[in-house]
């Protein structure tokens, strides 16, 4: 690519939008940031279908003033944004973001977290017509999805791609483009000559969680009005590098495809859609240095499920469809290699011996199909399989966190990272896919595991770090597992209905005693959860995401949403198209294009935009991300700026005491004796007994496996790390070079000098600062300079020269202090500046110098 060619995206022109509702009309006005480009819905209540009509023109403040000023509505409504209409049986719901949060930003892209919502009736029913009895028991299963958690959404960033995505080039224009056929655009300059375009993306569709909410504004409105959402977990941090601060960001995109709950979403869809599919990706940002990690989890890619009819802790795994020539999973992995390049790397977390088969049925699934699939690819594309029994590993002797170092330093090896900088550009080719049964606690260990190994290779890219090495109890990494807790415990409450069982701390082997009581409730909770509301959340998903639409005709029908007994055909609605014999070979289950351009993305590589524009400058406003990050055009605090709000952040992982204030070093935290308590545990307070005893956990379902990871004892490493060192009077004092690299020593003569020559001259020039003083001699020195005697010695100004006198003789002085000259232009500045009417200086208390100016040049 020419590097004198710039892209940047469009900033949506529509940041806020306010509602005006009558009985006949509904008026939506937006507006962007600064509120001086204004654009006007109106909505016809009256209509029993939605009629939309968008004024064609942008509009000014003075034309909207007018407009609200000549009708009277019921009432108004502020807002941020359009999430999209929805129908049920009566009429059209337009839903609106009434309250945001800033929670992250990449570059100057701010990214918000919704914090409420209104729901508004759009088609008002018809006099004496009767509601339909169904209708709100759909609202209120539509509300179930709770939009105020963990939705997220950006003006300006797609946050449905990746980085690495997002800052390549566009090859091709218009969402029709046909990649495999269409010629991609070149870009190239005349020499010296640069060109900058504004673009409109095309979201990934995956992760558009109201994509079906946006479906009735496609084709009518201007794509600013429709508002995409993701849901997921978004949080960022920062690392204080010597007061220099680093933003590690942590997003996870929920797939929409094959959506649900824990034991109702098993496996995969006809079309290679697995359940619990995140896509979590790592950004590490230095200024205009960014780089990425994608990673992702995802259950088995095959045809299997759990009974759920029988309340038990542990429902048997069941097959329900053999694929001998691994379809299902083919498809899967070609959309991998077609997203993210090759090569795929499996690590499948899932246990492989068991006194009561159970787990390990997964496994061989698995093994098998990766093995049949492998025989049709080159090797160097061919799939990556790792099989690491996590349980196991955690029961015995061996540290979890040290294997899973070192597949974690083999992935990066073999992927790479995305790196970005003014010079160099490399690319992430391929992808680590992680998987245990439900994709929760073991899983996102095992992605901390990868994410803190990918850490220390972008510090080290960025130049942070001497080796490409992070230690557990330093700052940097404890930051960095707080994240992937937050991340863990988000997603299991999505899909599990509580929060992490097994905790990072758990396979660390340094969590508390007192923790398995917190271990029991979160096991009971996800229990109660999935056993007695995972049906109904089910039915709300498949709802929200429009899988299941509602007709006028329910009310005879036999059975409703909440009565089927599964919704298979659902997820699998063309499952007649897809038994037909495709005319592709079954070996050729990666398509020769995606093939051409292994092991890099096809995506990646082949960007497709909706729409170009040429600009000639880039402080215009669709592309002005400085203002629409800062908001110079009003006055805010610094509690308000987000980066301020990351960078206090960092407090939270530093401790009290210390005397090593690099994030990279470990940190020796003294233990309290209040959670020592061997009297009930027999072992010291550093042992793992982090995991439940009941059998309800996911790690322990028989009879081998009901040794849990609380009978481990800690490893060595866990203990000399948090070991206490003896007090001493070098450790709670330390000396200047050991804490910030420099020894304090007794100035040289001449510095001395030199600072009593600075002393007294601002002395001799602000006598008023220094009334209080008590030193007779200088305040004779004063006095007589103040008189206009000369002292005896010290400093002398003499037509604008400074002197020294010693002895009664003058020597200049000039080389060794030098006052500072004013040019012309300050003073021009200066007198400009005091150039002002008299009549708004008297009323103020001005200083009489500034008031002299004002009479002299008024």
């Amino acid at each position: 690519m020419d590097p004198n060619t710039k892209f940047y995206p469009l900033i949506s022109s529509i940041q806020k939008v306010a509602l005006f509702e009558t009985k006949t009309k509904l008026y939506l006005i937006g507006s962007n940031s600064q509120e001086t480009r204004f654009r006007l819905l109106e909505i016809d209540r009256k209509s029993p279908e939605l009629s939309i009509h968008e004024n064609a023109h942008e509009l000014e403040k003075s034309d909207i003033r007018k407009f609200v000023q000549s009708r009277s509505f019921i009432r108004s409504i502020s807002a941020y944004g359009v999430l999209g209409f929805i129908k049920f049986l009566e009429g059209y719901y337009l839903i609106l973001v009434t309250k945001r949060t800033r929670c992250a930003f990449i570059g100057k892209h701010i990214i918000y977290t919704i914090k409420d919502t209104a729901m508004i009736r759009v088609n008002e029913a018809p006099v004496g017509k009767q509601i339909h009895p169904l209708e709100q028991r759909y609202v209120k299963m539509f509300n179930n999805v709770d939009l105020k958690s963990n939705f997220y959404f950006s003006y300006s960033y797609d946050l449905t791609r990746s980085l690495q995505y997002n800052v390549s080039t566009p090859k091709f224009v218009g969402s029709r483009s046909d990649i495999e056929q269409d010629e991609p655009l070149m870009w190239k300059n005349k020499a010296g000559e640069k060109t900058t375009y504004a673009f409109r993306g095309v979201s990934r569709d995956r992760f558009v969680w109201n994509a079906y909410l946006l479906k009735p504004m496609e084709g009518i409105l201007l794509k600013d009005w429709k508002l995409e959402v993701i849901h997921g977990f978004i949080s960022q941090s920062s690392i204080s590098i010597f007061g220099r601060p680093i933003y590690v960001c942590l997003i996870a995109r929920r797939s929409t495809r094959y959506a649900g709950t824990r034991f109702l979403k098993r496996g995969a869809n006809y079309f290679g859609d697995v359940a619990n599919e995140v896509e979590t990706e790592q950004i590490v940002l230095d200024g205009t240095r960014m780089c990425s990690f994608t990673q992702l989890r995802g259950s088995v890619p095959s045809h299997w499920s759990q009974d759920v009819s029988k309340m038990v802790p542990k429902p048997q795994i069941a097959l329900d469809l053999s694929d001998p020539y691994g379809e299902t999973s083919g498809k899967h992995y070609q959309r991998l290699m077609f997203h993210y390049g090759a090569p795929i790397i499996i690590l499948n977390l899932v246990k492989k011996r068991e006194k009561r088969r159970h787990e390990s049925v997964l496994s061989s699934e698995m093994v098998a199909s990766v093995d049949y699939l492998n025989q049709f690819l080159p090797p160097q594309f061919r799939i990556k399989y790792i099989d690491f029994d996590m349980a196991r590993k955690s029961r015995g002797k061996g540290s979890v966190m040290e294997s899973l170092a070192k597949y974690a330093e083999n992935v990066i090896q073999q992927t790479g990272m995305f790196f970005l900088d003014e010079e160099t550009t490399t690319q992430q080719t391929g992808l680590v896919r992680v998987n245990c049964v439900d994709c929760l606690d073991r899983t996102n260990t095992a992605q901390f595991a990868i994410g803190k190994c990918v850490l220390a290779h972008q510090l080290y890219e960025l130049g942070f770090l001497k080796e490409r090495k992070l230690e557990f109890e330093s700052d940097c990494v404890t930051m960095l597992e707080n994240l992937y807790e937050d991340h863990g415990d988000t997603l299991a409450l999505q899909y599990g209905g509580s929060q992490l069982v097994h905790r990072i701390k758990t396979y660390r082997k340094t969590a508390a005693w007192a923790s398995q009581g917190n271990d029991i409730i979160q096991t009971i909770s996800r229990y109660c959860s999935n056993t007695f509301s995972d049906t109904e959340k089910q039915h709300s998903i498949n709802l929200f995401l429009g899988y299941y639409i509602p007709s006028e005709s329910e009310v005879n029908k036999p059975t409703h949403i909440w009565d089927l007994e599964t919704d298979f055909y659902i997820h699998n609605s063309r499952v007649d198209v897809i038994r037909q014999i495709s005319p592709e070979p079954l070996t050729q289950w990666v398509r020769p294009f995606v093939m051409k351009h292994l092991p890099y993305s096809t995506s990646d590589n082949h960007r497709v935009v909706n729409e170009l524009i040429k600009i000639h400058s880039t402080d215009v406003e669709i592309i002005d991300y400085y203002s629409n990050f800062y908001y110079n055009f009003k006055l805010t605090s610094f509690e308000e700026n987000i980066a301020y709000q990351l960078s206090l952040l960092a407090r939270n992982f530093v401790p009290t005491f210390r005397t090593n204030f690099s994030p990279f070093e470990p940190i020796r935290r003294r233990e309290s004796a209040a959670i020592k308590n061997p009297s009930l545990t027999g072992q010291s307070s550093t042992s793992s007994t982090n995991s439940s005893s009941s059998s309800l956990d996911e790690d322990s379902d028989s009879e081998d496996d009901d040794r849990s990871i609380r009978n481990t004892a800690p490893n060595s490493s866990a203990n000399s790390s948090r070991a206490e060192d003896p007090v001493t009077i070098s450790s709670m004092f330390p000396m200047t070079g050991d804490v910030y690299g420099f020894e304090l020593k007794v100035p040289k003569k001449a510095d001395m000098l030199k600072y009593h020559k600075y002393v007294q001259m601002n002395r001799i020039c602000n006598p008023q600062n220094y009334a209080g003083v008590k030193n007779d001699s200088h305040q004779q020195q004063q006095q007589s300079y103040l008189q206009g005697q000369q002292p005896v010695d010290g400093i002398v100004i003499q037509n604008n020269e400074i002197n020294f006198r010693k002895d009664g003789s003058l020597s200049i002085s000039q080389k060794d202090i030098a006052i500072p000259t004013v040019s012309t232009e300050s003073i021009a500045i200066y007198e400009k500046y005091c150039n002002m009417r008299q009549s708004l200086m008297e009323p103020m208390n001005v200083d009489p110098v500034i008031m002299k100016y004002v009479k002299t040049y008024v």
